[in-house]
């Protein structure tokens, strides 16, 4: 069972969502949210339509093929879902409402939410620039430019001083069919770059872009204090033994697939459901693991359509209801330069709008290989959140 608020607002989004539900179509006037409970089972979603009823509330179900199982969905704001969760709980339906509780509440405390392995001077409730460092002598944009270890410090060190709060390293290229490495050459590529950076800048925030669990312990000991991690934890479980030993963040991405096949026809039918379900299901697993310092990564350019990775990015504060901080990674991807008709050395610009519409729609991490840009967007972005706080 997942409850997840959806932005009906948008009139592609509304569409979507009445084809599913046969919604009135003149209810996209009042630019109502959507309260989806999905895979309910028949006795409860009976019980919760009842009390929906009963308060006058709008509401939809669709039965799941192949399944007893429905799916709900309440058209209303924020308020309407707080009282209907009370209802809820005072029925005796205690687990889902508590649900829509939770999830109304991550919404409410998103911006609140501190994280500890971040140093709290690094202003914690504003987003982080996360400046990639690909030591690899093939990364989609970087080329191989930073694969020597001299040349890969002082590039770390200037994202640093241009403004990045975390530096990235990653010694294994994502892109699709990039070659294997194995997690001896990955660790010889990028532990000596982690310990020299730490040794220049000691409180610098160092993530780590792994799969292997190997690597991850081994960067953990070098003082790494973010693993990013696009598979998920699928590649090898291990890796989460590492994070729970010591301590660090763990980001956890969405990817369908693996980076050699991840582009071949992949296929959505509400993409932003799949991939908050997918991620909710992680969070959830990941807890009772007794892991908490989570980031979430909804994964843009990873076994995505054109499509698919700008809806994600129209509707990235949907992910705001799982909890945990978002982080996305848009730099230079083959879908701007696909849609706008630019080569990967031309899409700065295009970057720099896209992780402006981020931060707006709540990214509280970029991920990015221009860090001058991305700091660019974050004030850009505070500018018009906070109009108030320019003087003429």
């Amino acid at each position: 069972m997942t409850t997840h608020i959806i932005s009906l607002f948008y009139q592609d989004v509304f569409r979507k969502f009445s084809a599913k539900y046969n919604i009135y179509r003149d209810l996209y006037s009042l630019s109502l949210y959507g309260l989806e409970m999905r895979n309910l089972q028949p006795e409860l979603s009976d019980n919760v339509r009842k009390i929906i009823l009963l308060n006058k509330e709008i509401c939809y179900y669709k039965n799941i093929n192949g399944s007893d199982k429905v799916d709900l969905l309440v058209l209303g704001n924020f308020e309407v879902f707080s009282e209907l969760s009370k209802e809820i709980l005072a029925s005796g339906n205690e687990d889902l409402g508590y649900r829509i509780k939770k999830l109304l509440n991550n919404f409410y405390e998103y911006d609140n939410r501190q994280l500890p392995f971040i140093e709290k001077e690094i202003y914690p409730n504003r987003t982080k620039i996360m400046g990639i460092l690909n030591v690899t002598p093939d990364s989609f944009s970087d080329k191989g430019k930073y694969q020597d270890p001299v040349k890969a410090v002082d590039h770390a060190l200037e994202m640093i001083d241009a403004g990045a709060e975390i530096i990235d390293v990653g010694g294994e290229s994502t892109r699709p069919n990039a070659p294997k490495v194995e997690a001896d050459e990955e660790i010889k590529r990028v532990i000596p770059v982690i310990k020299s950076v730490l040794q220049m800048r000691p409180n610098t925030v160092i993530s780590l872009d792994t799969t292997k669990a190997e690597v991850a312990k081994e960067g953990a000991e070098a003082g790494v204090k973010i693993i990013n991690d696009i598979s998920a934890f699928s590649f090898e479980s291990g890796i989460i033994d590492v994070v729970n030993k010591y301590s660090t963040g763990y980001v956890l991405m969405h990817m369908k697939g693996k980076p050699e096949n991840m582009q071949d026809n992949p296929y959505y039918d509400e993409v932003v459901s799949e991939v908050y379900d997918f991620l909710a299901a992680k969070v959830k697993f990941l807890k009772k693991q007794g892991i908490d310092d989570i980031i979430i990564d909804p994964g843009i350019g990873f076994g995505k359509r054109v499509k698919d990775n700008y809806e994600l990015l129209q509707r990235l504060n949907e992910f705001k209801g799982i909890g945990c901080p978002i982080l996305v990674g848009l730099s230079n991807k083959s879908f701007l330069g696909k849609s706008l008709g630019l080569e990967v050395e031309n899409r700065a610009e295009a970057t720099l709008s896209a992780e402006t519409a981020a931060i707006l729609n709540g990214a509280k991490f970029i991920r990015t290989h221009n860090v001058k840009n991305a700091v660019k967007a974050r004030e850009l972005a505070n500018f018009i959140l906070k109009p108030e706080q320019i003087n003429d």
